[in-house]
């Protein structure tokens, strides 16, 4: 089965968080804050294929490393946005250099994306395409770290994150 393209008609793109912008975690203000832009929840999926995602650095920063075939299948969530939003997270994720925004293969797990469109019904069963935030740019020693499936800032792995505000 084909997967759905990460740009919808109408500018708007596909996105798949994993992080700290999920419903519930230290930067979700940003995904509901209409002044950057546009950000529409979806539902929730999981990559297609196994990446390694590490809670990392001096700030607990998760990061999916860019290593196809080695970790987990990582649950997150699926928004669609617009322009100004996908502008406003490359910025916030220090893209291109800290993140590296890259398509990737989402299994859907759930759907709550309304619409009348035959592919909106059909990606509630399927796999889409998404933009996600990952990287490629990291320390050789992130490799050796523990491997998540989903990322949790409270969760009893006890390294929460320290929000940029926080931060000395």
């Amino acid at each position: 089965m084909p997967a759905f393209p990460a740009v919808l008609a109408g500018t708007m793109a596909r996105v798949f968080v994993y992080g700290t912008l999920k419903k519930g975690q230290p930067n979700y203000k940003h995904m509901i804050n209409t002044a950057k832009g546009l950000a529409k929840f979806q539902g929730r999926g999981r990559t297609v294929e196994k990446y390694p995602l590490v809670i990392a650095g001096k700030y607990n920063i998760p990061y999916m490393l860019n290593i196809p075939g080695t970790g987990h299948h990582v649950a997150g969530e699926i928004y669609s946005v617009d322009d100004q939003m996908l502008q406003f997270l490359d910025e916030f994720e220090g893209c291109p250099d800290m993140y590296q925004r890259t398509l990737m293969r989402i299994e859907v797990v759930e759907w709550e994306g309304k619409g009348d469109t035959g592919e909106a019904r059909a990606a509630a069963e399927g796999i889409m395409e998404c933009f996600v935030y990952s990287t490629t740019t990291y320390p050789p020693e992130w490799v050796g770290l523990p491997y998540h499936d989903s990322y949790d800032s409270s969760g009893k792995h006890g390294l929460s994150y320290i929000l940029r505000e926080s931060r000395d």
